[in-house]
């Protein structure tokens, strides 16, 4: 089980979520987010992979901060397109994803993408880019039948643990968490995260 933290900004912080176990965490390139990290922290992960999260943004911009943050993933949460992401992918990029689903239907826009993906996450729908802090239908998934993993984002929170123990799904990977952890924009409760952490990986989830 994948545990990504996203938003992540302020270096202490970043410091103590790593120490609390988290394997990937999520730094927003996204202007448009109170989230949004404007310059290259103090402190960047060692242990945790780093995603880079990108909303329609130019290759230039992508490449440049790829490069700052010395990302390992490259999360796309906006209307990217298939050649983008073929691009990216052929230049060695590791790429995830997004796909906001409020119906079956929105699955069948998964097929283009994914021969470049190495994940996809799904998420709930919301105004604009990022997180709404809202779970969708999860059954929704039981109608993906693709070959690429995924990783589950919108609204995880502690109180969503049973929940999630009892969800299944063969490509299942990851969990990605956000606001549901926060004590401000950008900044995560390590304490709650780890306590989080350590239950959902001791469990079958």
């Amino acid at each position: 089980m994948i545990v990504k933290v996203c938003g992540m900004r302020e270096a202490d912080n970043i410091r103590a979520v790593e120490r609390a176990g988290a394997d990937w965490m999520g730094f927003i390139c996204y202007e448009g987010s109170k989230r949004y990290v404007a310059t290259t922290p103090d402190y960047l992960p060692e242990r945790s992979k780093r995603v880079g999260v990108f909303a329609n943004a130019s290759i230039e911009n992508i490449r440049k901060r790829a490069h700052a943050l010395r990302l390992d993933f490259l999360q796309l949460h906006g209307t990217e397109s298939p050649e983008l992401c073929s691009t990216l992918h052929t230049e060695g990029y590791r790429l995830i994803k997004v796909f906001a689903l409020r119906s079956i239907a929105d699955l069948k826009q998964i097929p283009p993408f994914a021969p470049y993906c190495d994940y996809l996450l799904f998420d709930t729908p919301c105004t604009g880019f990022g997180g709404s802090g809202k779970t969708f239908d999860w059954e929704l998934l039981r109608h993906y039948d693709g070959d690429t993993p995924f990783i589950l984002s919108g609204g995880i929170r502690p109180e969503s643990l049973n929940e999630l123990c009892r969800f299944r799904h063969p490509k299942w990977a990851g969990i990605d968490l956000n606001s549901g952890f926060e004590t401000a924009p950008a900044v995560k409760d390590a304490a709650r995260l780890k306590t989080f952490i350590e239950t959902i990986k001791k469990t079958s989830c």
